[in-house]
């Protein structure tokens, strides 16, 4: 199968491609490149990619292929918190433009990389895809609305299937450092100290990117009934943890180090346990099978055999901060567009 990936030169995409490959597909990356140097490790042999904004996408960019998988975004919650905006126009906007786009040119599947964070806050009980959704950021109601304009766009031709995944976790040859676990573990290698300025109290989905890639790849594949105009969330209940948890997996993993839960920012509104049975209904045979201890002990490794150091860490792993440098060297504009 012909297969675009935008965001192909991101953590998940990076991680993504070669999982795509193994299984005999013929890729090809849409991407505008911001974060193509954020290599940690050896860098990873990318598939021809599109340099072009997602926001210019046209329906003769997307010709002559069968499916398209929909990684690109501004992807964390303090970015979209400072940026709501610019973040619905690339989240939600231009992603809507990239499926009718899809759709005009022929494309048949159309894979969209959404969130568990769609439910925010959702209380005690494990919610489920037809669960209320909640959202309590930018980033997460962007998605929410690109579910449900997307949906309306599909028919007898037109196949989109949209995977919430859980929080992502691991090592990818393009590493974020500010989601949790990947942070947690990062934060015990250079200085000895697991840190959580939160109570440690709200529950977090988690999801090794191996494991989110798997879940894409099948659902390429699956039988059109069981995924055609589907939510499913991607993960699995036995990584449903909270902070505190999260944090003493992370210290295990760097023995020697500490954990020290301040509490100095409270609780998090964003607590939520999530139910994974209808993805393992609907695809035979998959299950997210990488724990968060084995994903805390494999950032470890990575991180030390890289190896990881303070200004890579702080500066260029962090979304945010990769993108306010290029804005300062002038290479970006207010609107995050190229120069």
């Amino acid at each position: 199968m012909r297969i675009l990936v935008t965001g192909n030169q991101g953590y998940l995409g990076s991680v993504m491609v070669p999982v795509l490959q193994a299984a005999g597909h013929d890729v090809v990356g849409y991407d505008t490149g911001l974060f193509a140097d954020s290599v940690l490790g050896a860098a990873p042999t990318d598939p021809p990619t599109i340099r072009k904004d997602i926001r210019d996408v046209q329906p003769s960019d997307l010709e002559g292929f069968e499916a398209v998988i929909h990684l690109a975004a501004l992807s964390n919650d303090p970015l979209g918190a400072l940026e709501p905006q610019i973040t619905h126009d690339i989240n939600h906007h231009a992603s809507v433009r990239l499926a009718k786009a899809a759709k005009e040119a022929g494309v048949r599947r159309f894979l969209y990389a959404s969130t568990c964070s769609v439910y925010g806050a959702a209380g005690a009980d494990a919610v489920k895809e037809d669960s209320p959704m909640r959202p309590v950021t930018p980033y997460a109601e962007s998605k929410v609305r690109v579910e449900g304009d997307v949906h309306d766009l599909a028919d007898a031709e037109f196949e989109p299937v949209f995977l919430r995944n859980a929080t992502a976790f691991g090592a990818s040859p393009r590493l974020r450092a500010d989601i949790v676990l990947n942070n947690l573990v990062g934060h015990a290698v250079l200085s000895g100290r697991v840190l959580v300025l939160s109570d440690g109290t709200p529950w977090r989905p988690l999801v090794h990117a191996k494991d989110i890639a798997e879940a894409f790849s099948r659902c390429l594949t699956a039988p059109r009934d069981a995924v055609h105009a589907k939510a499913f969330n991607v993960g699995t209940e036995a990584n449903n943890a909270t902070v505190a948890q999260i944090a003493q997996e992370a210290q295990r993993a760097v023995p020697g180090s500490t954990l020290d839960i301040t509490g100095e920012t409270g609780s998090d509104p964003r607590s939520y346990r999530v139910d994974f049975g209808a993805i393992r209904a609907a695809l035979p045979g998959y299950d997210a099978s990488w724990s968060i201890a084995d994903g805390a002990r494999e950032l470890a490794a990575a991180y030390r055999s890289a190896p990881l150091t303070r200004d890579g860490f702080d500066g260029d792993f962090v979304r945010l901060k990769v993108l306010q440098r290029k804005q300062e060297a002038g290479l970006l504009d207010a609107g995050f567009r190229l120069r």
